[in-house]
């Protein structure tokens, strides 16, 4: 099924929404763009104040549009996966996702994301056909995993798609918005107040796009290598996460035993509150809300990256870059777990700035045993005491090797991200996408510096 894509996209696609969540987003912010449209033809008759807000309104309907725009990939990619995976674990799967009430009262629920890019899009090998006698040797034939990219090839997003039109639109709104509250002041010290947000905001989305593109570049550009197969030094692997000797993670979010999570090998937890307060104004009274991160926490143990030629030992915890990708599993509660933690929680929150608590959020996020992931490490040879520990006879070259992520090599930056290449690739947008539209709107700012 995989032969009948076409993972070139080429210089331009047109990707339409293939969610109901996307297509609502697709309903609302064209309702703002039209909206923002009449607003601006009616400023141009005389009102500047219309002009602007038309400006900016459109702005945000346009980036909103691209934002519920998907990849090049994605649509054919989430397609695919639902003919490819048996009916019966996508059902699965299903029932054990979505929206759970735990306690009306207390207002706590339990969500499990319905739909998760990150996971398999052809079948994977299950728990019961692994390798329990040799956890390096090969899954039956040798033959690579049907989703590797030796196999299926590496997508290439198109250089321009629906979210870079919405986006150029965007961008160019939210600059001549900028050019209208140019004309409006009369002090040039706030004429450089508004070129210097608007630079900042530039060049933080420009540094943010350029550091996405490189690693979009690095998983295009570098060969895939066969676990069987894999030389010292930094490689690019693809494959399914299988236990090690030393066993998996049971993670406890924030000690809370009702919270858990089995099988993990990596994993990343935020504890959150929303806070909210009254501000007095010279027109009255306006309520503020914020999310803010309490507690984290991170780890991992080592895990076996199985591509079905052979198994490799990953130390996961090494790793100084990891894109988990959706969260796994996230619990919402009005209350802390206790009366103690609530009463510290709003007593804290209150003496910095008047804020209370309205709602807790715990969410997780990481890799567990059957994910796929995908990872650009350094490939060394394994202390003699780590392999007589395991009564390895190096007769399989990858037993005796294991994978870092501590050092980045020439031009190559290790990373261990949930997902293949094909998924990982397959939600990405365009480099010409994430670098063009920052710097259209740095050069916007330029311009308005020297008309300043």
């Amino acid at each position: 099924m995989i032969d009948t894509l076409n993972l070139q996209a080429g210089s331009f696609k047109i990707v339409l929404p293939y969610r109901w969540q996307e297509w609502l987003g697709y309903v609302i912010f064209g309702i703002l763009v039209m909206f923002g449209l009449l607003m601006t033809l009616s400023g141009l008759e005389g009102s500047v104040d219309n002009l602007l807000a038309g400006f900016f309104i459109m702005g945000i309907g346009f980036f909103g549009l691209s934002v519920c725009t998907p990849g090049s990939h994605q649509k054919d990619l989430h397609n695919l996966r639902n003919q490819a995976i048996d009916k019966a674990e996508i059902e699965a799967k299903a029932k054990q996702s979505g929206l759970t009430v735990d306690n009306w009262l207390l207002r706590q629920t339990t969500y499990i994301p319905t739909n998760d890019p990150n996971d398999w899009i052809l079948p994977a090998p299950g728990p019961a056909s692994w390798n329990k006698e040799d956890r390096y040797g090969p899954d039956g034939d040798g033959t690579p995993l049907a989703e590797h990219p030796v196999k299926v090839g590496t997508p290439i997003p198109a250089s321009f798609s629906l979210y870079g039109i919405f986006g150029l639109m965007g961008t160019f709104c939210f600059i001549a918005g900028a050019g209208v509250v140019m004309s409006m002041l009369e002090d040039t010290n706030q004429k450089y107040i508004v070129i210097g947000v608007m630079s900042v905001i530039a060049i933080v989305w420009l540094l943010t796009g350029w550091l996405k593109a490189k690693m979009l570049n690095q998983m295009i550009d570098t060969p895939t290598s066969l676990v069987r197969s894999v030389a010292l030094g930094h490689s690019e692997l693809v494959g399914q996460v299988r236990p090690s000797p030393e066993g998996v993670l049971r993670v406890v979010v924030d000690g809370n035993e009702t919270m858990v999570m089995e099988n993990m090998v990596a994993f990343h937890w935020t504890y959150e509150q929303q806070q909210e307060r009254t501000v007095t104004t010279k027109d009255g009274t306006r309520t503020e809300r914020r999310w803010v991160t309490i507690r984290s926490d991170s780890g991992g143990c080592p895990f076996i990256l199985h591509d079905g030629t052979g198994g490799i030992r990953v130390n996961a915890q090494s790793f100084k870059r990891n894109d988990y990708g959706n969260f796994i599993k996230r619990w919402d509660s009005a209350f802390a777990k206790s009366l103690g933690q609530q009463f510290m929680a709003s007593l804290i929150a209150g003496a910095l700035g008047g804020w209370r608590v309205i709602d807790h959020r715990w969410t997780l996020y990481g890799v567990k045993l059957g994910n796929p992931i995908y990872l650009m490490g350094e490939v060394k040879s394994r202390s003699r005491e780590d392999i007589d520990a395991e009564n390895l006879d190096g007769t399989l070259q990858n037993s005796i090797i294991e994978v870092w992520g501590d050092k980045d090599g020439v031009g190559q930056k290790v990373t261990l991200n949930r997902g293949t290449e094909l998924s990982n690739i397959g939600r990405s947008r365009s480099s010409v996408e994430m670098i063009a539209l920052p710097m259209i709107l740095f050069l916007g700012a330029l311009s308005m510096l020297a008309l300043a």
